[in-house]
């Protein structure tokens, strides 16, 4: 196959991926102008320059991986691994260091400069990374890589799209059941059209005819505004601001927000090669996430202070018939918006109701996955793996609700003059109190790291599932270690803003719950050992 051969698969593969770069550049541009004050010409002129140097990087490589992957094993099936906008990391850097720096300093260029520091250090992490990650994946049970995967798939991608589908169910159902008709029903469509591109095409149809039925998805005046960004917005070199703030006390200052974000990149890159080699693709470990971590520093490079990933979702994309096209395609149309400052006029042109099926899809197939790669009676570990990603999304839910109350709070002192300033917390819940029908402390602890929360417990699980009870004891001394120093389950509530608490003695409880757990794994061990001598000598 020629590396420039473009297949039906590539198109759907490219309308998918495109679509959930957008978003994260949609997301990226209303953060960084909302809350952090950047003006729009800089986030157009910046910004998103900045991030298509470090997308076409990867996403460039990523394709030519596949395609020299495809001809040393003369497969035309090989699908590159997806790639683009670290998502949880552009959120823990915009709230927990570029925002704070502009509270504090009222300058936009100085919470810049700051998410330039961040993005940089979490880059060097992942170059760092990918020299040990292979070993880490040897050491590690497919189904505690899969499960974490799994549980963002259900949580913060299927159902994030799935409550926006029935929020909109008159757009949103056509595109979903043409999606769903192509790729599980395996229906062929007049003309050759892929689903794909057929199911966009009817969301923006039924998002125009919105405005008839009384609930327009088109705001007025978009297209115009989209238009005045028009123009070409060449990547601009930002070496000399990252050093003016790469100091070794701005790094110690962020270090709890750099650190966990860098580890939990790595780990979720290497999850995200584990469900490529799942679904046949096998990428070397150390190359694949070398690159990552060289994308990242690129971009920052160019003044984007977020770093890039590989994208969970490569087993939907190869179930697609995407090959390695679909990424070579989405890493030039993504320079071609942000060089051209087209982002405005896409935004307006095709809404997200439009695209979301695919990503809904996407998020479906992953989860499947977990189950279906892994041997059947590891599918507790599995079910317990998914677990975390639950306690991450409702914590982000049950935040954002405390946020909205307290701004509408706000709103209604202001209009009734009140002086005293009152606020409605998060931090002013007991931590024992139960929440609703939920233990709230719980929640926020099993959110914290719940990536390396469920790499943990699946593995416990398998090797108890497989009576292996001393490797099954490692991982609950490892998952010891990780909660004294506050990789995991640490937090510190600030007002509606929960923290990570990255500290040499984070807390006793869970270090002590671990160490319990691990005795009684080794006991048990001993125990067994001890019983099958005996019988050896009878």
């Amino acid at each position: 196959m020629n590396f420039f051969t473009i297949t039906r698969g590539d198109l759907d593969g490219f309308f998918g991926l495109m679509v959930d770069n957008l978003i994260q550049l949609l997301v990226l541009s209303a953060l960084c102008i909302g809350v952090c004050g950047f003006p729009l010409i800089f986030v157009t002129s910046v910004v998103l320059p900045g991030a298509a140097v470090s997308l076409l990087v990867g996403n460039v490589f990523y394709a030519w991986q596949a395609w020299k992957l495809g001809q040393k094993t003369k497969r035309t099936d090989v699908t590159a691994i997806p790639y683009g906008i670290n998502t949880v990391s552009l959120f823990a850097f915009v709230f927990f260091v570029m925002f704070p720096t502009y509270q504090a300093t009222g300058d936009y260029i100085a919470a810049w400069k700051a998410g330039l520091l961040v993005s940089f250090i979490s880059g060097c992490i992942e170059v760092i990374g990918s020299f040990v990650a292979a070993k880490i994946r040897k050491y590690t049970p497919r189904a505690a890589l899969l499960s974490a995967l799994a549980g963002i798939a259900i949580t913060f991608i299927s159902m994030d799209f799935l409550l926006r589908t029935f929020e909109r169910p008159i757009i949103a159902f056509i595109p979903l059941g043409v999606i769903l008709l192509q790729y599980f029903g395996k229906v062929r469509f007049p003309f050759g059209i892929p689903g794909g591109l057929l199911s966009v095409m009817f969301g923006i149809l039924l998002s125009y005819l919105s405005t008839f039925w009384g609930d327009p998805i088109y705001k007025s005046g978009a297209i115009e505004s989209g238009l005045e960004t028009l123009g070409i917005y060449f990547p601009k070199l930002s070496i000399s601001p990252l050093l003016d703030t790469l100091t070794y006390a701005n790094i110690k200052a962020y270090f709890s927000v750099i650190l966990p974000m860098g580890i939990f990149n790595v780990i979720g890159s290497l999850q995200n090669i584990e469900s490529a080699e799942a679904s046949g693709d096998s990428f070397d470990t150390k190359t694949s996430l070398l690159v990552n971590g060289l994308g990242t520093l690129a971009g920052t490079m160019f003044g984007s202070p977020f770093p890039t990933t590989i994208y969970i979702g490569h087993p939907g994309w190869k179930a697609l018939g995407a090959k390695h096209s679909y990424s070579m395609l989405s890493g030039v149309f993504m320079t071609i918006v942000s060089l051209f400052g087209l982002m405005g006029l896409i935004q307006a042109l095709i809404p997200i109701e439009a695209g979301m099926a695919i990503v809904l899809w996407i998020g479906i197939v992953i989860t499947s996955q977990a189950f279906q790669a892994i041997p059947k009676h590891h599918s507790p570990a599995v079910v317990v793996g998914l677990l975390p990603a639950f306690a991450g999304w409702a914590v982000l839910i049950i935040q954002n609700v405390f946020i909205f109350l307290d701004g509408k709070l706000q709103s209604t002192l202001q209009e009734l003059g009140v002086k005293q300033t009152i606020h409605f917390s998060l931090s002013d819940i007991p931590p024992h109190l139960t929440f609703l029908p939920y233990a709230l402390s719980g929640v926020l602890a099993l959110s914290q790291g719940f990536l390396i929360t469920s790499m943990i417990w699946s593995a416990m699980v398998v090797f108890v599932l497989e009576r292996e009870w001393n490797k099954a004891a490692i991982w609950a001394f490892i998952a010891a270690v990780l909660s004294m120093i506050g990789w995991i389950h640490a937090y510190e509530l600030q007002g509606n803003a929960i923290l990570n608490r990255f500290t040499e003695l984070a807390n006793f409880d869970f270090p002590i719950a671990y160490l319990s757990l691990t005795t009684l794994f080794l006991l048990v061990w001993f125990l067994d050992a001890k019983g099958k001598a005996g019988k050896l000598e009878h």
